[in-house]
């Protein structure tokens, strides 16, 4: 039995809270796969901690209610994250908490606390991975604790599995693709003649592009992800300060048309490839050839090229967010534990 602790309650977290409850006889008679959640801590919600599981039934009615978790009818309520990771019987920490990607706080923080207390760590923040990948991994492996990461790159579809496991054996010289849904969708429709700005309004009426829609129109969201990819596939240790950034809102309609008229699609590309032996890593709008399998994905749709010597090229294309996404890549990485680890 996998005691599990949630830390943030947002989102994801209750997607994945769903995605437990749904499949909860499945995963046991599949996989084996037994759980209990044994706290829930998140700065905005409220916390409770019952060392003999919480039922995520009524917690996700109180949360639907605007309730706060601590009006959960038992157990100890009003710990804050890092109390709940040092104190509770919870052998996996799962860490969904609102992040600064630039410092990796407060999840790089959790993460620390976790490996220092024995615990697993699963997360789909990115922050700490981009700020401080070798210091974790090298602090789970001294305190014999898994660190699991899926949901960092392209939400749900399987990236960090593909290029660990699947394409185990291969030599990867070069990734790039399609990181930003945001950007993919907005490149999508000035092509069909709309203007940036009414397409960036459209964006965050959606639900694509935030209030504040740098991160993702500016190339950040991407360039964390390339940082990711750069240093857990391709074995380098860079920060943000080695990769070339350029956002899209240099694109202009015209520039999309004349693309067009030539053969050619723009889209915003995150790449990283060894060279020389050096990792040269990079986020930019480059016109791809109608042919390229990148150009083709549309939408608020992530792809990525892996470029193999024993395979060649190999394509992956799917959701890049969403909370069942999101949700999905975490339940992967806790039954990689699980068979991993028992």
């Amino acid at each position: 039995m996998h005691r599990l602790a949630l830390i943030g309650f947002g989102t994801v977290g209750q997607g994945l809270a769903k995605i437990l409850l749904d499949k909860k006889r499945m995963l046991i008679d599949k996989y084996g796969f037994e759980y209990s959640v044994v706290a829930i801590s998140d700065f905005q919600k409220g916390s409770v901690y019952r060392p003999d599981g919480i039922d995520l039934e009524r917690v996700l009615s109180l949360v639907e209610q605007g309730r706060s978790i601590s009006d959960y009818p038992s157990g100890t309520k009003g710990w804050d994250a890092l109390t709940t990771i040092r104190n509770s019987n919870a052998d996996i920490i799962i860490e969904l908490t609102y992040t600064n990607v630039q410092t990796g706080q407060p999840a790089l923080d959790h993460c620390r606390q976790a490996f220092k207390s024995g615990k697993h760590v699963v997360t789909s923040n990115k922050g700490p991975l981009v700020v401080a990948y070798r210091e974790l991994q090298d602090l789970a492996g001294r305190h014999k604790a898994q660190f699991r990461f899926e949901g960092t790159v392209v939400s749900g579809t399987p990236i960090i599995n593909l290029a660990t496991k699947e394409l185990a054996g291969c030599t990867i010289t070069c990734i790039k693709g399609i990181l930003n849904g945001t950007t993919n969708y907005i490149l999508t429709e000035m092509e069909k003649g709309h203007p940036y700005d009414a397409v960036l309004k459209k964006a965050q009426e959606l639900g694509y592009a935030e209030a504040d829609p740098t991160g993702d129109v500016e190339g950040w969201d991407a360039m964390a992800k390339v940082i990711i990819l750069s240093n857990v596939v391709l074995g380098g240790n860079i920060t943000a300060g080695n990769v070339q950034r350029t956002g899209i809102t240099g694109i202009s309609l015209a520039d999309i048309e004349k693309a067009a008229a030539e053969g050619y699609r723009w889209k915003l590309i995150g790449e990283t490839k060894l060279m020389r032996g050096e990792i040269v890593a990079s986020v930019s709008p480059q016109k791809l050839p109608l042919d390229d399998p990148l150009a083709s994905v549309m939408g608020a749709t992530n792809a990525l090229t892996f470029d193999t010597d024993l395979l060649g090229a190999v394509t992956i294309v799917g959701p890049g967010a969403g909370k069942t996404q999101t949700g999905f890549a975490i339940l992967t990485d806790l039954l990689d534990i699980h068979q991993t680890v028992g």
